[in-house]
């Protein structure tokens, strides 16, 4: 941020809601926001909340979960900079499906609905690239299903690693870390096998030497290993 606390036009730029538009649609869009630092394991809102709003990253990360009526919670997704998160509800019945929590220190950008369809009459490119985004991560979502119901827990454990790392990965010394913070609960919850399985799992290959965990980062040093055993035919 500016010392004067507004949005760099560059950061606005680089979030996934506003790729492609030109810098003089930019000034609008910044004016609009609302902008928050907020402090590691902050709650950004509940299930369920009403009154929502389009968020965005600008730093820092997020996790996404859902409870059952048991209240059970299962972590959905892990948001990272430059992407959107909250918006589907602002397109169906207006309260948040799922619960978010600050992962680090986060610098968000937020926008009410009203103010999101305004921008979309202005500038129709928002409207394409929420259905770019909305429509990669249902397709994400079909991918995770036919795993859950045709792989065993290591491709599974395999394929959601490589994901993350494609999502939010960076090139160390060590190998591909993973920006967001991970415990072995949050990977058993996202490859959809138990706490058990994903901690045997992840052990073996730190083992291995295939991967590193140091408290909840994860770097991946032999992505090629990972791959076959996500691609493996065997099943």
């Amino acid at each position: 941020m500016h010392s004067d606390g507004s949005l760099p036009l560059q950061s606005l730029a680089e979030l996934e809601l506003f790729q492609g538009l030109p810098s003089a649609s930019l000034g609008t869009i910044a004016a609009a926001a609302r902008i928050r630092r907020l402090p590691k394991d902050r709650l950004v809102f509940s299930q369920g909340d009403e009154g929502v709003r389009a968020h965005a990253i600008i730093e820092g990360s997020v996790r996404i979960t859902q409870s059952g009526s048991d209240g059970e919670q299962v972590v959905v997704r892990f948001i990272g900079r430059g992407e959107m998160f909250g918006t589907v509800a602002l397109f169906t019945d207006g309260k948040y499906p799922a619960e978010a929590v600050t992962l680090t220190e986060t610098l968000e950008a937020s926008w009410s609905e009203a103010e999101l369809l305004e921008l979309i009459a202005q500038h129709p490119q928002i409207a394409i690239n929420i259905v770019r985004v909305i429509g990669k991560r249902l397709q994400e979502v079909q991918d995770r299903v036919r795993e859950l119901a045709t792989q065993r827990a290591e491709r599974r454990v395999a394929h959601a690693l490589l994901r993350l790392s494609r999502q939010a990965g960076r090139d160390t010394a060590d190998g591909t870390a993973i920006a967001f913070p991970l415990r072995r609960k949050d990977v058993a919850h996202i490859s959809g096998t138990t706490l058990h399985t994903a901690s045997r799992i992840l052990t073996a290959w730190e083992k291995a030497g295939a991967l590193v965990t140091q408290g909840q980062r994860l770097t991946i040093r032999d992505p090629a290993a990972i791959l076959r055993i996500a691609e493996d035919a065997a099943d």
